[in-house]
């Protein structure tokens, strides 16, 4: 590494969201968290079909999970409003990892029926419907506005390399042992180490060093679990009302269901959320795995599963210098719609490698789509309800989940696997391209043009 690389890693060090340590625990921690969560996503569907269970055992268990965590995940934006994310993160780190006790308990038994998995699925859905809203509530609270976005993208990074690492361990340690037992145990143990890392978390986040001096004026920097907007601050951070794209009127933040109601912005991405996802549960849960069940075994799930995470690695390291976009809106829809392009040719491009390069494409769109409209979402939505409307985007996005799975695992049983990638890809083009039709939700997150006065008076 040269010596001007160092210099400017070290200054990025210093001075961006890696300075700040509550921004290193929960970068940590979720790092941790999803190493296991993608060996839990390799485990669970060779528990099943391993035991003689077949894609529509498989689809009603991620049916069992995927109802409670849509239900709670409303009940999770109130909570971390209320109640402050980092605690609710916690508990549901804690109770997350013992019931994946449970479920390691049952793979040394090789227990698969739906009278067993089915509840203990659906307490853990209940707890990641819970977790969901909070840990993206949380990054105001840590960072100020002007780190935010580079923030979410280190958050994502960090995330999407444990996503990279779990599939390879999780593959890797069924092919080895032949059952999930492994599998399991790992990720109950990363969650044990999630809640660690927040519990080290301040209940209220200091101000960063790069805040008490040497800040731009009108730069929040007070925690978000006491938020407070400087005079003069400009309308675009979590604090204020948004400025511009939904077109509201500044001042007192409104309740919830009155801000969705004047949000034609929010109105349309709830309902291109709800299209866009009716087929990547089971895209991802039930095609995707009985795909390679059918031909490449649980290692070459695995090395999918990896190409797909360091494309989403790719994707957010890329929007890390995305901040200065002015229309982002644009940008997220044309990443979502390469992504659809890619999903429709995952099985048609000669084997293993050809859907590998596939779903790499599919990653790097995906992952920088998704930092982008959550940076989006974390400026424009007043912070005193963002977490309550974050949580109804989230609900939208994957309330279909369970129908989703159900749904592809009869699919999948009557016309095969391969069909169903084009039907994916074509639902979330034109949900993608039916919400462009929409200004609101072009502008949706556009900077407002700076203002150059002209023939002021001295």
């Amino acid at each position: 590494m040269s010596t001007a690389t160092a210099q400017r890693v070290t200054a990025a060090f210093r001075s961006g969201p890696l300075a700040v340590r509550s921004f290193r625990l929960l970068a940590g921690g979720q790092f941790a968290s999803t190493i296991g969560d993608y060996c839990y996503a390799v485990a669970l569907p060779w528990l099943v079909l391993s035991n003689h269970g077949t894609t529509v055992l498989l689809g009603t268990v991620l049916a069992c999970y995927g109802v409670p965590r849509t239900i709670l995940i409303p009940v999770g934006g109130i909570l971390a409003d209320k109640v402050g994310p980092r605690t609710l993160m916690l508990a549901a780190d804690v109770m997350r990892c013992a019931l994946v006790g449970v479920l390691t308990f049952l793979a040394a038994r090789h227990t698969a029926s739906l009278i067993t998995l089915g509840p203990t699925a659906a307490l853990i859905g209940a707890g990641e419907g819970l977790f969901l809203p909070a840990s993206y509530t949380i990054m105001p609270s840590l960072l100020d506005d002007t780190r935010l976005a580079a923030g979410n993208a280190l958050n994502s990074t960090a995330v999407q390399a444990g996503s990279l690492i779990g599939p390879a361990i999780g593959g890797a340690l069924v092919a080895i042992t032949g059952a999930s037992t492994a599998a399991f145990g790992i990720d109950a143990v990363s969650f044990a180490v999630s809640a660690a890392s927040l519990a080290l978390i301040p209940r209220r986040a200091a101000a960063s060093p790069a805040g008490q001096a040497g800040t731009p004026a009108g730069t929040p920097h007070t925690p978000a679990e006491a938020p407070h907007t400087p005079a003069g601050a400009a309308d675009t951070g979590p604090d204020g009302l948004p400025a511009g794209p939904d077109g509201l009127p500044a001042g007192k933040p409104p309740g919830v269901l009155a801000y969705m109601r004047q949000s034609r912005a929010i109105q349309v991405i709830l309902m291109v959320g709800i299209a866009a996802n009716l087929t990547s549960g089971g895209l991802g849960e039930v095609a995707l795995p009985a795909l390679a069940h059918a031909h490449w075994g649980a290692g070459g799930y695995g090395a999918l599963l990896a190409c797909m995470a360091a494309g989403a690695v790719i994707g957010t390291l890329a929007a890390a210098r995305s901040g200065k976009l002015q229309n982002p809106a644009t940008f997220t829809s044309a990443a979502f719609i390469i992504q659809a392009g890619a999903i429709t040719l995952v099985p048609y491009l000669g084997g293993e490698a050809g859907a590998a390069a596939a779903l790499l494409l599919v990653g790097v769109c995906n992952g920088l789509g998704n930092v982008l409209f959550f940076t989006m979402a974390q400026r424009s939505i007043p912070r005193a309800i963002l977490g309550r409307v974050l949580s109804m985007i989230m609900l939208c996005t994957t309330g279909t989940f369970p129908l989703s799975v159900a749904v592809a695992g009869i699919l999948v049983r009557h016309i095969g696997t391969t069909p169903f990638f084009p039907i994916a890809g074509i639902f979330l083009a034109a949900a993608v391209l039916g919400g462009n039709t929409q200004r609101a939700f072009r502008d949706f997150g556009r900077r407002p043009q700076p203002t150059h006065p002209q023939n002021q008076p001295a």
